[in-house]
């Protein structure tokens, strides 16, 4: 897709994507110093008018520990060229949001141990028991 980012079923206009272009530290050996092949690719999730507001509510508080002032910012650098970096950037964005907008998991519903699970377990220990007791020294 070239105008923009779909995460699960939003569509991110490509106006609200901010990309930033700096020197790789990467492979690509004399060019690395030549060309901006590093990418930075930071979207506002805060305050961004795509986004419905559950899904930003929920993704704001899975992605607390990587946002900086409501904005996720990914890098990429691991391709000597700039186009490549940009895709992979975006396709972790997209990736990542996706993730984040999921719903969670349903509750667990604590259940008890049932009868014949709780006799094998403790047969098991007493088996265990015995091997055990078969090391050791006979009392006389």
């Amino acid at each position: 897709m070239r105008g923009g980012l779909r995460a699960a079923s939003v569509e991110i206009p490509e106006g609200e994507l901010a990309w930033r272009f700096s020197r790789s530290s990467g492979p690509g050996g004399q060019s690395v110093n030549t060309a901006d092949s590093r990418v930075e690719l930071t979207f506002d999730l805060g305050g961004s008018p795509s986004v419905p507001e559950h899904l930003r509510s929920r993704a704001l508080a899975r992605l607390n520990h990587r946002l900086s002032e409501g904005r996720v910012t990914i890098a990429a650098s691991e391709y000597r060229s700039q186009h490549r970096n940009r895709e992979a950037a975006r396709a972790r964005l997209a990736e990542l949001l996706t993730d984040a907008f999921r719903p969670p998991a349903p509750k667990r519903r604590p259940t008890k141990p049932t009868r014949g699970s709780k006799e094998r377990r403790l047969a098991g220990k007493k088996r265990r028991s015995d091997v055990k007791a078969m090391r050791r020294r006979p009392a006389d």
